[in-house]
């Protein structure tokens, strides 16, 4: 495969229009069209559906669009090693969690655009373990306790979690003093975390929670928290500036129990080396996290 080819391809699937692509390319519409053509006869499928008024991808397309990213990056990095290797440019495409991202990420765009005019940032909001060639993801942002070998992963920090309450809650209702206590309190859970981990002196502790409210997003098990509803176990990064303000009032006071750490991953694509991009990020984002362990 032809990179400029690519290049078309990519350009005309961002754009929306193979005359956009042209533009933003700096080359004419016919030699836009050549080039997809080209792509298309070269892998024997058609990647695009074209129509005078719009375009789309194929699922072959579909497909191919995140290695196409993927390719065009890793032509663009070997370009830069040769020019200036300190030079961060072109599109970070980042994964993470919607809290991360909120706390973490997005208070980082500012400087990191305003440092680097040459970059670009997309956030994919999930917390999937997906395919990141496929989905031309350049680093993942991961919070848990890794068990595939086969990842390509960095530990950036300690992922340390906390039992918290509102402070209205914790007056009415009162503080658990021991595991135990927490079936007598109104805990809030994700659907996919009824059970809550502890370390406990006779080592981790699997202990099923029966929740009064329990939703498919920590989002909403934190704005219940705040609002007030009950007990839950939120990370330190996530909840640092409501303790701070006393919004949030951290349980650190049972007495056979503290809810089990674990960490901040980075996740990578490749076992090459990290692009200008991608390091600049992870420097930015385990800056913030070093920080927040200090509190």
């Amino acid at each position: 495969m032809n990179t400029n080819d690519l290049r078309v391809f990519v350009a005309a699937a961002d754009s929306g229009s193979l005359s956009a692509a042209a533009r933003r390319l700096g080359i004419t519409p016919m030699l836009a069209s050549r080039r997809l053509a080209a792509l298309e006869t070269a892998l024997s499928v058609r990647l695009i559906h074209r129509t005078t008024r719009s375009l789309s991808l194929t699922p072959e397309g579909e497909s191919l669009i995140g290695y196409a990213r993927t390719i065009i990056d890793s032509a663009m990095q070997a370009e830069a090693l040769f020019t200036d290797p300190g030079r961060v440019t072109g599109r970070l495409r980042i994964s993470a969690s919607v809290p991360f991202s909120r706390k973490i990420i997005a208070p980082l765009v500012p400087s990191l655009l305003n440092r680097h005019p040459e970059l670009s940032l997309e956030i994919d909001m999930n917390d999937d373990m997906t395919d990141l060639v496929a989905n031309g993801t350049d680093v993942a942002i991961r919070i848990a306790r890794l068990r595939d070998s086969e990842m390509i992963a960095r530990k950036l920090a300690d992922n340390r979690r906390l039992l918290v309450a509102s402070p209205d809650y914790l007056e009415n209702v009162g503080r658990p003093l021991r595991l135990d206590d927490l079936a007598q309190h109104s805990c809030l859970t994700t659907f996919s975390a009824q059970h809550w981990y502890f370390e406990t002196p006779n080592g981790r502790k699997r202990l099923k929670i029966n929740s009064r409210f329990a939703c498919n997003s920590i989002e909403g098990v934190y704005a219940a928290a705040l609002a007030g509803a009950g007990i839950t176990v939120l990370a330190h990064w996530n909840i640092a500036d409501d303790l701070q303000a006393g919004r949030l009032k951290a349980i650190t006071l049972l007495d056979d129990a503290t809810p089990e750490t674990t960490a901040v991953y980075a996740i990578f694509p490749t076992r090459l080396m990290l692009p200008p991009k991608v390091s600049v990020f992870i420097t930015a984002v385990s800056g913030v996290l070093a920080g927040l362990q200090m509190v």
